[in-house]
């Protein structure tokens, strides 16, 4: 594996993709994905060996964004590491809807519940400079990349260590949302997400179906939230009409459930009656 061509050729017989493997060249040789591709003669040099290793770890099955360091979520480049979950872009249509319902409100107050990287929060304060937004995390190490991403990009959040509702600073919000941990102990899926954060994956106290922490978060919701502002909770695809049936038992109204893009149903909201 001598040369750039030679990398790809390697990197191909690992059953990498073909953008995986430009972008950990491009990474390493610290080029474009454009130069990578039209420099296939140029030669790895001393850079060989880091790369390798790279490639032997993407074939493993660690996320793309923990091997480049960063992910694109929202029109934000963020720094991600092992010690938050990847973001995903279904996960932007929580923040369309959350825009959306900010629109016409002069001074919003938001908080994001279980940020880590502080995805949301910050495509939230992107969009909507005039919004207070706060975000909150049980993670120490999780809020430290989000405090790191909001530095970097310049955009002011209120960031609060604790779990979930207990970290919520006084007064009430008109908007809250949340990415909860909602898969299920023994869904199958875990096997392919074994290099996120498992506290970021499933509740900790989980019964079997993954909605504990989302029940968590809609029943404490009333106790935060002025009168008719809103919750939006992720959720899994398969978990949709559970949700809801938390919402009503917790009083909320205008209950709906939103498609990601691949229209499944992920993101639950309603409003706070009370």
């Amino acid at each position: 594996m001598t040369t750039v061509a030679a990398a790809l050729a390697e990197a191909r017989k690992l059953g990498i993709e073909r953008l995986d493997a430009q972008l950990l060249v491009a990474r390493v040789l610290q080029q474009t994905r454009a130069w990578v591709i039209a420099h296939g003669e140029a030669a790895l040099g001393e850079q060989a060996p880091a790369l390798s290793a790279l490639l032997q770890r993407r074939a493993a099955g660690e996320p793309l964004a923990y091997l480049l360091g960063q992910r694109e979520f929202h029109g934000l480049t963020l720094r991600v590491t092992p010690n938050v979950l990847v973001p995903r872009p279904d996960t932007e249509t929580l923040v369309d809807w959350a825009l959306e319902l900010l629109g016409g409100l002069p001074t919003p107050r938001v908080i994001d519940l279980g940020t880590g990287s502080g995805a949301i929060a910050l495509a939230v304060k992107q969009s909507c400079p005039h919004a207070d937004v706060h975000a909150s995390d049980l993670s120490e190490t999780a809020l430290a990349v989000a405090r790191a991403n909001g530095q970097s990009l310049g955009l002011v959040v209120e960031w609060h260590q604790g779990a979930w509702w207990q970290a919520a600073p006084d007064g009430y919000f008109d908007l809250a949302l949340s990415n909860p941990p909602y898969v299920a102990a023994g869904d199958p899926h875990l096997a392919t997400l074994l290099h996120e954060p498992a506290m970021a994956l499933t509740p900790a106290d989980d019964c079997g179906d993954g909605l504990a922490d989302i029940g968590r978060i809609v029943d404490g919701a009333p106790s935060h939230l002025h009168p008719g502002a809103w919750l939006l909770v992720e959720h899994g695809t398969d978990q949709g009409g559970a949700t809801r049936r938390l919402f009503e038992q917790a009083g909320f109204t205008d209950i709906h459930t939103r498609r990601d893009l691949g229209s499944r149903p992920r993101v639950t909201g309603g409003r706070c009656r009370f």
